[in-house]
């Protein structure tokens, strides 16, 4: 809300749209309204549920005013459908600086970076949301990134599907990272110029913890030239290490344990089930609500998965049985990762 109301008053609507529009995709719609479903459809309408929605409905009908001078007739008619007024007769929002929680904000910041990076490990380790692993593990810089990462650790782990999530100070983390630094030539040359070989040979020569002195103070004093290096100055990676891929960014660096167990091969099973079963429930005509007796074909890639995880499937998906059949023939093939099934469902 300052930031776009800062933009307006300075002629800068270009500015305005874009704050606007980074908050709605990232913040409310990819973020907020993601997290709090379960929240919206709760049963009741009590006052964790009412809350929910009171923040939503705040957050689009200041939208809707805050874009009113870009998208007038839009911002127009979802105020109107909000308050049944126009926009353009109401008061323009003021930021109120009293209810603006840094804190708050710095952990949620980290926790969207780390859930990003997280799920950008799972992509390069090719293991799918539905999959859950084990471990992940965030060696905090600080005690101030510690404490706001513990804040909002249940967040990350449910967002992430990981079974543990250690958020620790870098010298107790259980993970020995390994971090190498070099130059940022591009950068750095234009700055240190003639010097620029001594400066990359120290730089090469810079131990782990020099590296992790820099990481935490964001500078550091070089020797062999009278030169600060600062972040920009130079990249900073962390090695992989066996049945782990590591990521670093910025200040935040995550290990993740990718090795998958037996437990773990079955529990991605059953929720691709879930997944595979609610979708035929929803293609089927099924109400919401709706109970339900599935027959799934017996095979052996799925066959621990759904002894192992009957009751947690069938919970999920209410159902009121849930069986293997040898020999079924009647029902719907879903598709697996590498193989078929049929499932035959039927309304209790």
């Amino acid at each position: 809300m300052k930031e776009v109301t800062e933009a307006y008053e300075s002629y800068e609507p270009t500015k305005a749209g874009r704050a606007i529009s980074d908050f709605v995709q990232d913040d409310l719609s990819n973020w907020y309204v993601r997290l709090n479903r379960k929240r919206f459809w709760g049963g009741e309408m009590n006052a964790d549920k009412q809350a929910a929605y009171t923040t939503l409905y705040t957050c689009l009908k200041t939208v809707a005013q805050l874009m009113a001078p870009n998208a007038p007739f839009y911002a127009d008619r979802l105020y109107r459908d909000l308050t049944g007024k126009t926009v353009h007769l109401s008061e323009w929002p003021v930021a109120d600086e009293n209810a603006i929680d840094k804190d708050l904000e710095r952990s949620m910041s980290l926790a969207q970076q780390a859930t990003s990076m997280i799920l950008s490990l799972r992509k390069r380790a090719e293991k799918n949301v539905r999959q859950p692993l084990q471990k992940a593990v965030i060696p905090a810089p600080d005690a101030q990134t510690l404490e706001a990462l513990q804040h909002v650790s249940d967040l990350i782990k449910s967002e992430v599907n990981v079974k543990e999530l250690l958020i620790v100070t870098a010298e107790d983390s259980e993970v020995r990272l390994v971090k190498r630094i070099k130059p940022n030539f591009k950068v750095l040359g234009k700055k240190v110029g003639a010097n620029m070989k001594a400066v990359a040979a120290e730089i090469a020569s810079m131990n782990q913890e020099q590296i992790a002195a820099m990481e935490s103070a964001g500078v550091y004093q070089l020797t062999s030239v009278d030169y600060q290096l600062i972040a920009e100055d130079v990249e900073i990676a962390t090695e992989d290490m066996p049945g782990w891929l590591v990521m670093n960014e910025g200040q935040l660096t995550i290990a993740l344990d990718i090795e998958l167990t037996d437990a773990l091969i079955e529990e991605g099973i059953a929720r691709e089930l879930i997944n595979r079963i609610q979708n035929l429930r929803k293609s089927s005509g099924l109400e919401i609500t709706d109970r339900i007796i599935i027959e799934l074909q017996d095979r052996p890639e799925i066959h621990n998965a759904v002894l192992h995880f009957n009751e947690y499937i069938a919970s999920q998906v209410l159902a009121t049985k849930l069986e293997l059949a040898d020999n079924l023939t009647q029902g719907e093939t879903i598709e697996m990762d590498n193989y078929n099934v049929i499932i035959n469902i039927k309304k209790a």
